[in-house]
């Protein structure tokens, strides 16, 4: 009788025995098991994408050695994807049955991907679609996701590999880049290769150089050039004129793992002398001398973050970000945003040159910190939360920039910008004869204005956050900047001191320089309305209530009656287009009575105009230059010419 200890020690022989024998099978019909993988690739892109794939010679070289020759992928009538003329890999033998393929080397020579858009589509679309199992209702486990995605591009990436003559090509409507690897090396875990970028308007060569381990899935990578100019970025030059270089980026990758169901991706990346150049940033190019952010992703089954721990530094300003999109109940995006306490001069010198022009030379005293509270939930948009606050410690400017706010206090000249160029000068100040005290302009004006456009001016400190957060959610649903949250003291900042080019820098300064006025008393909100109302465009060419008055009615600021200060708050936003008011008899369209009408009724409601204010109203009456603007029928005599000289000739 057998003991234990023999049963175990023959069942190891048979299983030893077994798994020779399926060793030498599979060394055996390895070619065969190749040509069998190979076919059901060919398959799946035939049925599943609508593309010819096709290797020419497959071989294996030694006990897990690969060559493959000619290999090219064609999407039916469209361009050629790829086409590669030799690759040369080792692939663990049960790897390939399992098909969990971990690439240990490899080898490319004469090759390219290309991506092609031209008038008969796209030679990728194919490959967008979303696969069956994307299309059930399923709901996706983020990090699952991320975690299998990424494990599969890594553990194709070998330990050890070179490419020599690889290019990657797109073409977008004539729009063509071609960046192309001569040589890249990876061994010893280190990463090295220079690349040839080439399109429409420059050539460059990038070089890339560092640490590269996929296996232990870290990375520490270095992208610059090879001589002393900058790495422009590019296609998005052609195709968005958006000018973009910099002079190197560090790119670092920490750690990549699942840890209680969450994947946790942690590294850093840096960027050099970064420079953007585009007509809807700023007139000027924008420069980031120093940008770094070392993140922490953080993925779980629903929701995807960037955690609070993380840290974003541009210049001198650190910023600790918290970013998450979450789908576990309803779809809700986070934002909060944290400064921690620093030096408000540290802050001035460290924003973009060419972003805020009007803060250049600007000195400041004191500490500051600041924090950003944002929610959104798309099921629930109006249970928006905006909660923004700065906390000052003996905040003070003492020397401003190129925006001189104090200058709101005196005499001085306006020059109104439009497209670039400067119109007529406009002094305000007495010795203007057109310029109006605000003591001179009839009140209803100032009632009917602040009730369209601000009507909590007084109460205000720049901002109206009811506003700021209905203008947020209006821009989320229509998914365009459909609506702003405009403010009197906005707008003063905007027509005295910046340009109304429509521009990312001219709205960022516009909303430091007013937190800086109304939050450290420069003006006061009555001199700040005097200067409104004498230096915004009423009209063409018209700036100020002293000559809207007269070009419109022939009339002083103090003498407009309710209608007609009706009618001028309705064109604040819009003057030059006043004329559309009207119909060919000179009369006001409905649609632009109903809209003072509202605003009359606004008033009427909150008690600052009272029932006898609106009694013995006339309809408006433009006599003034004014009148020459509207589209007039010309009025003719009703009986013709010649009857005319009949009739006279009768008498």
């Amino acid at each position: 009788m057998r003991t234990r200890k023999q049963n175990i020690f023959l069942f190891l022989k048979i299983a030893g025995v077994v798994f020779t024998l399926l060793f030498i099978a599979i060394f055996v019909f390895r070619d065969t098991l190749l040509q069998q993988l190979i076919g059901k690739i060919e398959h799946k892109f035939k049925t599943e994408y609508d593309c010819t794939f096709s290797v020419k010679k497959a071989d294996f070289e030694g006990i897990s050695g690969v060559t493959l020759s000619e290999i090219i992928l064609v999407p039916k009538n469209a361009d050629t994807l790829l086409s590669i003329e030799k690759i040369k890999t080792k692939i663990n033998v049960l790897q390939l049955l399992t098909g969990a393929i971990q690439l240990e080397e490899l080898e490319m020579k004469n090759g390219f991907i290309q991506l092609v858009k031209n008038k008969k589509g796209r030679n990728f679309d194919a490959f967008l679609k979303r696969d069956k199992e994307e299309q059930t209702n399923e709901k996706r486990n983020y990090a699952r996701l991320a975690y299998r995605l990424l494990t599969k591009m890594l553990n194709l990436v070998p330990t050890n590999m070179q490419l020599e003559d690889v290019s990657l090509r797109m073409d977008d409507m004539g729009r063509k880049v071609t960046m192309k690897m001569h040589d890249l090396h990876l061994k010893n875990q280190q990463l090295k290769t220079s690349i040839n970028v080439k399109t429409n308007t420059f050539t460059q060569d990038w070089n890339i150089e560092g640490f590269a381990d996929p296996r232990d899935r870290k990375a520490d990578l270095k992208f610059f050039n090879s001589d002393t100019t900058k790495i422009r970025l590019p296609y998005i030059d052609e195709r968005f004129n958006l000018l973009s270089s910099f002079d190197n980026i560090h790119l670092k990758l920490d750690k990549l793992e699942m840890e209680s169901g969450e994947l946790h991706i942690d590294g850093v990346v840096s960027i050099d002398d970064f420079m953007l150049n585009h007509a809807r940033i700023a007139q000027k190019d924008v420069v980031i001398k120093k940008a770094q952010f070392d993140y922490r992703f953080l993925l779980g089954s629903d929701f995807i973050s960037i955690d609070s721990s993380s840290t974003a530094q541009l210049n001198n300003i650190k910023v600790h970000p918290f970013v998450e999109y979450n789908t576990e109940e309803d779809t809700i995006y986070k934002l909060q945003v944290t400064i921690p306490k620093m030096k408000a001069q540290d802050f001035i010198t460290s924003l973009p040159k060419g972003l805020f022009t009007h803060f250049e030379g600007m000195e400041a005293e004191g500490n500051f910190n600041y924090k950003l509270d944002f929610k959104y939930n798309k099921n629930k948009p109006n249970a928006l939360v905006f909660d923004s606050k700065l906390n000052k410690e003996n905040l003070k400017i003492t020397k401003y920039g190129l925006a001189n706010l104090s200058k709101l206090n005196g005499e001085f000249s306006y020059r109104a910008i439009e497209k670039g160029v400067p119109q007529r000068a406009i002094f305000v100040g007495s010795s203007n004869p057109n310029f109006t005290p605000l003591d001179q302009i009839s009140p209803y004006l100032e009632k009917c204005v602040l009730t369209s456009e601000d009507p909590s001016f007084f109460n205000h400190r720049g901002f109206i956050n009811e506003a700021f957060k209905q203008s947020i959610v209006k821009n989320i649903r229509t998914k365009k900047f459909s609506r702003g949250a405009s403010t009197i003291s906005m707008q003063l900042v905007k027509n005295v001191f910046l340009t109304r080019e429509k521009t990312l820098s001219r709205k960022l300064e516009e909303i430091l320089l007013v937190y800086i006025l109304e939050n450290n008393r420069i003006a006061s909100k009555s001199r700040m309305l005097e200067v409104y109302f004498n230096v915004i465009e009423w009209g063409p060419n018209v700036y100020g209530i002293g000559e809207a008055a007269q070009f419109y009615f022939q009339k002083k600021p103090i003498d407009l009656n309710l209608k007609e200060c009706l009618f001028l708050a309705s064109i604040v936003p819009k003057p030059k287009k006043f004329m559309w008011q009207f119909d060919g008899e000179g009369n006001q369209k409905s649609y632009a009575e109903k809209q003072q009408d509202f605003i009359r009724n606004l008033l009427l409601r909150r008690a600052l105009i009272t029932a006898e204010d609106t009694i013995g109203e006339f309809p408006i009456n433009i006599s003034g230059r004014a009148r020459s603007f509207l589209k007039l029928k010309v009025v003719q005599d009703s009986i013709p010419r010649d009857s005319l000289t009949v009739d006279e000739f009768e008498f």
